[in-house]
């Protein structure tokens, strides 16, 4: 039974190895210019799948993906630049679609403001705790004799 169980273990292992990420692209989306071919999975690899979400159109099943393949191929095939087929699809479709970020414009903001603010509550929490360390003490005040006459009236009330 032992035998069994680790014949049926490795099975598994091997199998869960070998069923690593196939590639999605289809044989009659593959283009015969294997130049063309291998620019557009260049391409393709660096483009988001909108339905997949972290997942590229190069290994994405879903009819999206493979209209934007198809889109990249036929880009390419017009005569297109490999930056112009990209620009072609983020104007069309946001700057979302891509797998990197380009480190541009309102991205920058994106990226600073993170440290910035990391930046500002650390300024603003070591100048809370300076002030709380050099503040006085409130100090304990008594009642003079006038009030302490006063404070007995009323309790005798």
């Amino acid at each position: 039974m032992k035998t069994s169980l680790k014949t049926w273990g490795a099975a598994c292992v091997v199998a869960l190895l070998l069923a690593g990420p196939s590639a999605a692209v289809q044989p009659e989306e593959i283009l015969d210019d294997p130049v063309l071919e291998e620019r557009a999975r260049e391409i393709s690899k660096d483009l988001r799948c909108l339905v997949c979400r972290n997942e590229s159109i190069d290994d994405s099943n879903a009819q999206l993906a493979k209209d934007l393949r198809i889109l990249v191929r036929e880009r390419l095939t017009d005569g297109d630049s490999n930056d112009e087929v990209v620009d072609f699809v983020v104007d069309r479709y946001g700057e979302y679609v891509l797998l990197r970020p380009r480190i541009s414009g309102t991205n920058m903001v994106l990226y600073g403001a993170g440290p910035v603010m990391l930046i500002l509550a650390l300024i603003v929490g070591f100048g809370y705790t300076r002030r709380r360390a050099t503040a006085r003490t409130p100090t304990e005040r008594t009642l003079s004799e006038e009030e302490e006459a006063r404070l007995q009236e009323i309790l005798k009330k």
